[in-house]
């Protein structure tokens, strides 16, 4: 999950990402087109994603298509779903905290 979290941690991957999610699998040079860059950027950034896990890549003679693999971002979902919760709970009572004290209507 570290690896899916770092490959998300970048806005060129997570854009990759959703371009694959919206049209399937893709080829390298159709996943460069949208950005301004060098064919080897491209190449390192699907290379990331590949290790993650997040993307799998398919050979035919040259190409090389690209396609999205589910499994770790439905793992890092339920992951981040799981600490929802608390967090959510502890933003709340740190928001009461903060309006009880700056009311002045709290115990010292």
């Amino acid at each position: 999950m570290d690896r899916s979290f770092h490959a998300l941690g970048d806005g060129t991957r997570r854009e990759i990402i959703a371009m694959l999610a919206r049209n399937g699998a893709q080829s390298a040079n159709a996943l460069r087109a949208p950005f301004n860059v060098a064919q080897p950027t491209i190449s390192k950034h699907l290379k990331v994603l590949e290790t993650a896990g997040l993307v799998r890549r398919e050979v035919s003679g040259r190409v090389h298509l690209f396609h999205l693999e589910t499994a770790p971002l439905k793992e890092a979902e339920d992951w981040i779903a799981s600490h929802r919760t608390f967090w959510e709970g502890t933003l709340r009572r740190l928001e009461q905290f903060v309006q009880t004290a700056a009311t002045g209507d709290g115990e010292t």
